[in-house]
């Protein structure tokens, strides 16, 4: 494989992550409503935290992620961010109702209880999550005229992506499967997107003499 061809393919994997980490953001955020539905119930306020929780904890992951970006950007950085948030929604699976089952008792309040559930549950996997927009433009951006094109495709496919996540876990996932399912469904597709960065990442390049060049 030529260095231009393996570039053009990281690129496209790219964009293709930047999809499904926002077809998987709102695949989780739609499940928080029923995951915290048996103990805080399924009022505004319950919406309310978990919408919070989300919106704090993306527009903190654009911060960090952005700020990472300009530190000597790697592929194996953005594939960890997949690997850390698929790590980090295991929790989700597993301890859930412990965690509920704990603040239900220790907070009275509902809306407060649902605030802290949502915060203990989907802060850090989702923070992850929202790192990687800006660390994906940092990447795809060869040089400064291109940088709007290439921010504009990155959020387009990322936003459609959510829009998709949005209508198919609320029309059908629910529907079809068990939330724990769609959980590892969520797991794996990020699971799926680091390694397949990292996989493109190692592929050898083909020099012009014939002699193939390992990335290091």
């Amino acid at each position: 494989m030529t260095e231009s061809s393996k570039n053009s393919l990281m690129q496209n994997v790219i964009v293709c992550a930047a999809f499904l980490n926002g077809f998987v953001i709102m695949t989780i955020e739609l499940l928080g409503g029923r995951v915290l539905s048996p103990y805080f119930g399924t009022s505004v306020y319950v919406w309310g935290s978990i919408i919070t929780i989300f919106m704090l904890s993306l527009s903190l992951g654009y911060l960090w992620g952005g700020r990472l970006s300009s530190r000597n950007p790697s592929h194996g950085m953005f594939a960890a961010f997949f690997g850390l948030s698929a790590l980090l929604s295991l929790p989700i699976i597993f301890f859930a109702e412990w965690t509920m089952t704990q603040v239900f008792l220790l907070v009275e309040d509902p809306r407060y209880g649902s605030l802290i559930a949502a915060t203990l549950l989907y802060f850090l996997p989702i923070c992850f999550m929202g790192m990687v927009s800006p660390y994906s433009i940092r990447l795809l951006v060869s040089s400064e005229e291109h940088s709007g094109r290439m921010a504009g495709l990155l959020y387009f496919v990322s936003t459609l992506g959510s829009a998709l996540g949005t209508l198919l876990t609320s029309f059908y996932f629910v529907l079809w499967f068990e939330i724990d399912t769609i959980m590892w469904g969520s797991v794996a597709v990020l699971l799926l997107c680091g390694a397949a960065i990292l996989i493109i990442h190692k592929l050898p390049v083909r020099e012009a003499t014939g002699v193939h060049r390992y990335e290091n």
